[in-house]
């Protein structure tokens, strides 16, 4: 699945990036509005994520001119929350709406509802539908945990958190990217939040938490997901 990041925030557009190419998406990059309206036209993505202010072209400018050839779906980020903003990126063709700061998964989480409406990647979402390891499954769709064959209650942090690990098997994480993976960068927190998130989450996955198969720690540098993961559709 191929995704646009358009806006003039090139840090922000490194984490956006970097967020969602671990969720396996390709993705490429423009910093104004004009850029991205050239691209969109020869790119063939599967969605746009556009800022509302840019150099050049604003994001609610390039969205009209991409809605003359194409109906892509698109995602607006904005600084301002101001019910007007939002009827504009509505009017200009938008499909959703993002105000920031945002968490990361909130935006991943729209994204994936965006494509499942638009019909694009539903051959890669079924078959990453369900991840699976050893006694214990992950069923990303439904956002539900199984071990053994009983459903574990999860909280929503501790879901994103263990799909996160579980994806991207035997990739070392330390507490600060979790936190700002999981938390999103503008959470003002401890990162012992992770320390406890990770006990609860062996409490709750591993046959004997004591000593861990699947959640691992590295000493001195942080946790990863041990073992390949089964996908199924």
């Amino acid at each position: 699945m191929k995704i646009l990041v358009v806006d003039d925030e090139k840090l922000l557009v490194k984490g956006i990036r970097f967020n969602l190419e671990n969720e396996g998406f390709e993705v490429e990059v423009a910093y104004d509005g004009a850029t991205a309206v050239e691209l969109a036209r020869t790119g063939n993505f599967d969605l746009i994520i556009l800022d509302l202010m840019m150099p050049v072209l604003s994001g609610t400018e390039a969205c009209m001119k991409i809605r003359e050839f194409s109906d892509v779906p698109v995602i607006m980020l904005t600084a301002r929350s101001e019910d007007e903003d939002k009827l504009m990126g509505f009017a200009c063709g938008a499909d959703d709406y993002v105000t920031k700061p945002f968490n990361i998964r909130e935006v991943i989480a729209r994204i994936r509802a965006l494509l499942r409406r638009s019909g694009g990647g539903t051959q890669q979402q079924v078959r990453s539908a369900l991840l699976t390891v050893g006694g214990l499954s992950l069923d990303t769709e439904q956002r539900v945990a199984v071990r053994d064959g009983q459903v574990i209650d999860l909280t929503a942090k501790e879901y994103d958190l263990i799909e996160l690990l579980m994806k991207n098997p035997r990739r070392v994480y330390s507490r600060e990217s979790l936190m700002n993976l999981v938390w999103g960068y503008s959470y003002v927190g401890d990162y012992r939040t992770v320390d406890v998130h990770i006990r609860r989450l062996r409490e709750k996955l591993e046959p004997n938490p004591a000593e861990p198969v699947y959640i691992i720690t590295k000493w001195g540098v942080g946790y990863y997901f041990q073992g390949e993961n089964r996908t199924a559709g």
